[in-house]
């Protein structure tokens, strides 16, 4: 059984500071992981040690830290769009694209999408359409090139 979120959490909390009645960490459950109260005392009945309990707290400690860098990221990315507010509006209309695609698409284009008169300048330059190498009706190579692989992978999210 997998756990995750805010039930889970609160029952290695728990665990890390003593607790170790099943019933008691599996009573911890919220919303719809209240329905498998019985798997959940199953599944947290067994052996849980100090040591146990010293390795889940540092990957707790972990886990919080990650989360704090990348919500301060987050923000510093929030004040750098600031300008591109209008532009980003505009992408994330377009069916499929989310606020972090927008953002990876004005990153690495630019808010002004005039450097490239039509989209057969664009797609070539992110790396998306094959190549039409033929000579003397031999094709030679259909493969696609590198491009920008940043942009090629947020496109290939939205998609």
């Amino acid at each position: 059984m997998k756990m995750h979120g805010v039930s889970a959490r609160t029952m290695l909390d728990a665990l890390v500071a003593g607790e170790r009645d099943p019933d008691v960490l599996a009573d911890m459950a919220k919303g719809r992981l209240r329905s498998k109260i019985p798997e959940l005392t199953e599944v947290l009945t067994g052996r849980f040690s100090e040591y146990h309990a010293v390795l889940v707290q540092i990957q707790l400690d972990l886990i919080d830290q990650r989360t704090r860098a990348i919500d301060e990221i987050t923000a510093r990315i929030e004040v750098v769009m600031a300008p591109f507010g209008e532009a980003r509006d505009l992408i994330s209309r377009i069916s499929g694209i989310s606020t972090k695609v927008a953002d990876a698409i004005i990153a690495e284009i630019g808010a002004d999408i005039g450097q490239f008169p039509i989209a057969g300048h664009l797609a070539p330059w992110i790396g998306v359409c094959p190549r039409s190498n033929e000579s003397v009706g031999r094709v030679k190579s259909t493969r696609t090139r590198p491009g920008n692989p940043y942009l090629k992978g947020a496109l290939g999210i939205a998609a």
